[in-house]
C-alpha cells in the first residue's frame, strides 16, 4: 500500500493499494482519478498503516482511502465504518472525514 501525508490545516492521510495508482474509475456519474500526485507515497506494509491509521485518528486528520486491502486495513484500524464506504467499478473508496 502506498501512503501519502499532506500538510494543511489539518493532515490530509491518502492511502491506496499500490496496483491502482494512476488509474481512473468511472461508474455513471461517480469518478475517482487515483492520481500519483496525491496518492503516492511511501510503501508500507499492514502493520505500518495500521499504526499510521490510529496515531492520525487521533488528531483528528482526513483520510482519503483507496482500494481493496486499504480500505480493509482501515476498517480494522476502526477510521471508518462499512456505511461510509462506497464502490467504483468495484472498487470500494472512503473519502473525507470519519
Amino acid at each position: 500500500m502506498l501512503v501519502k501525508i499532506h500538510e494543511s490545516y489539518r493532515k490530509i492521510v491518502a492511502i491506496c493499494d499500490s496496483d491502482i495508482v494512476g488509474k481512473t474509475f468511472t461508474e455513471g456519474i461517480r469518478e475517482i482519478q487515483v492520481r500519483p500526485n496525491f496518492f503516492k507515497g511511501e510503501e508500507k506494509n499492514k502493520q505500518e498503516v495500521l499504526k499510521i491509521l490510529q496515531e492520525l485518528d487521533k488528531e483528528d486528520a482526513t483520510f482519503n482511502i483507496v482500494g481493496e486491502k486499504s480500505v480493509q486495513i482501515a476498517l480494522e484500524a476502526k477510521v471508518i465504518e462499512e456505511h461510509g464506504i462506497i464502490k467504483i467499478q468495484g472498487i470500494p473508496i472512503a473519502l473525507g472525514l470519519f
